[in-house]
């Protein structure tokens, strides 16, 4: 017996040569296929993060979740239907749904290398109009607080840690876990800043390049999650994270940075690079945790794909890890040429002295302050105000998630302690790179540059590098030869 009410419109019939009956299983339920309709079969299975081990459980997420997907596939998803036994009892219930295309499926659509950037542009503009329109409130909101996302996190940790060395590389899973707490740690007024600009919404949960159909007249998106709606209530750059991370997995890596940037785009969003990252890091981890219970079950062919799973999230956790570059040396060393150089290949931001020192007098930047050594602006006082200026300012910028690279001369080892001292609070590794090149090279330098911030001289050059304490831990970069050349080394410190 089928409860309810078929939506008005018909998508597109499924093709033909496709099987009149099929079957698909998963973890937690099955999937039976019978001409142009799919029945949901919920498995009897408690797994922690869910339990459908009652009839009334199945039922209640049957139609929980027919109301829920109805948002984005609204002529799909038909109703629920009960199943009677021979004698009449109710035994179950089943989701009744149109039966969608296989060939149509997003992920058939990468495999098979079909054109779909704007597909791609389509997505992430209905999916940015589905998060503007989602529900929102206090309890929602709550769930994207650092701490709620840790939690999910350490519980997925949990679940996953019996398989360590049974599935998992111990040493892979490790740095998973150290770098995702490091994260965490150091970045709560990240997540606090995207609870208060009203990102966090009631999304789906569950956004897979399986779940998805590109028809004639629109995406089909499908399977949202149902059993738990704390799990479905997140950032939304979090629900498109998830499908960003499926089509990298597919090989599509293009494809997902068509997705993200069209969802940044029709979204509005300004989030950092580091924190879209991080929730791809997350979702690809949600995965491993899901291919592992299945490993359980029986699917010996799961565990390759916890570790590919693995693999991912621990790429975007490193790429997502905000560091603090130092990159110093005396005058005409090249150290901002190379500041900005190397911000410019991690999507950093730079701040220098040279800069900060002058808007703190009131002057702008490109005025000259020139004076003798330790004298005008140069005065150990004002040396002092501009590094403590620019450290607050990193301080801001790693708790968004920033990487900050700080182009100064570095010659005083206090302020290089304080910079340590800045990095430790903001959970991120510190950097230090020291820029050299041979007298003759940066005095030619100094006598022909025009446009450089810098008030320094060949003489004041000669006192500072008289003054300048040992930087027995910085790494050493050449910068006599090209910029590339210099950026390359600068980059394999980094790695």
């Amino acid at each position: 017996m089928l409860r309810t009410e078929a939506a008005p419109s018909t998508p597109a019939p499924v093709t033909a040569g496709t099987p009149w009956a099929d079957v698909h299983e998963t973890h937690i339920g099955a999937v039976i296929l019978l001409g142009d309709r799919a029945y949901k079969l919920k498995k009897p299975v408690d797994l922690g993060f869910l339990d459908f081990t009652t009839r009334e459980a199945r039922e209640r997420v049957c139609h929980r979740e027919v109301g829920l997907n109805r948002r984005l596939a609204p002529d799909v998803y038909l109703g629920v239907a009960d199943v009677h036994g021979p004698s009449g009892e109710l035994l179950d219930h089943l989701v009744v749904m149109r039966r969608m295309p296989a060939d149509r499926r997003l992920s058939t659509l990468v495999r098979e290398g079909a054109p779909l950037t704007g597909t791609m542009r389509t997505l992430g503009r209905t999916l940015a109009a589905f998060h503007a329109k989602a529900e929102r409130g206090p309890e929602i909101t709550a769930q994207g607080s650092r701490d709620a996302i840790r939690q999910r996190w350490e519980d997925s940790f949990a679940q996953v840690r019996p398989f360590h060395g049974v599935v998992l590389h111990p040493e892979v899973a490790t740095e998973i876990e150290r770098l995702t707490r490091e994260f965490l740690a150091g970045r709560e007024t990240l997540f606090a800043r995207r609870q208060s600009t009203g990102h966090i919404v009631d999304g789906h949960g569950d956004l897979l390049a399986d779940d998805i159909f590109c028809l004639d007249d629109g995406p089909r998106v499908l399977d949202c999650l149902e059993f738990d709606d704390r799990l479905r209530w997140v950032d939304g750059l979090d629900d498109i994270a998830f499908l960003a991370m499926d089509l990298e997995r597919l090989g599509a890596a293009g494809l997902a940075e068509a997705l993200l940037t069209a969802y940044a785009e029709f979204s509005g969003d300004p989030a950092p690079p580091a924190l879209r990252h991080h929730y791809i890091a997350y979702r690809a981890f949600v995965r491993v945790k899901v291919a592992c219970l299945r490993f359980a079950q029986g699917d010996d062919d799961a565990a390759e794909l916890a570790r590919d799973y693995a693999a991912l999230a621990l790429r975007h956790l490193r790429l997502g890890r905000p560091r603090l570059i130092l990159v110093g040396g005396l005058p005409a060393s090249g150290k901002s040429t190379l500041a900005d150089a190397v911000a410019a290949e991690l999507g950093a931001t730079v701040l220098r002295t040279d800069r900060i020192r002058k808007e703190l007098a009131g002057i702008a930047p490109t005025d000259s302050a020139a004076a003798g050594y330790r004298e005008g602006l140069y005065t150990k006082d004002r040396t002092d105000r501009t590094y403590t200026e620019m450290l607050r300012r990193a301080a801001d910028l790693l708790a968004f998630g920033e990487t900050v690279v700080l182009d100064a001369s570095w010659s005083d080892a206090e302020q290089r302690r304080a910079a340590a001292a800045l990095a430790e609070a903001a959970h991120c590794p510190v950097v230090p790179l020291r820029c050299w090149a041979p007298e003759a090279v940066t005095t030619q330098r100094l006598a022909t540059r025009t446009d450089s911030l810098s008030d320094a001289t060949p003489e004041i050059a000669r006192h500072m590098a008289a003054d300048v304490h040992p930087w027995p831990d910085a790494h050493t970069v050449l910068t006599a030869g090209s910029p590339r050349d210099s950026v390359a080394q600068a980059l394999s410190y980094l790695d």
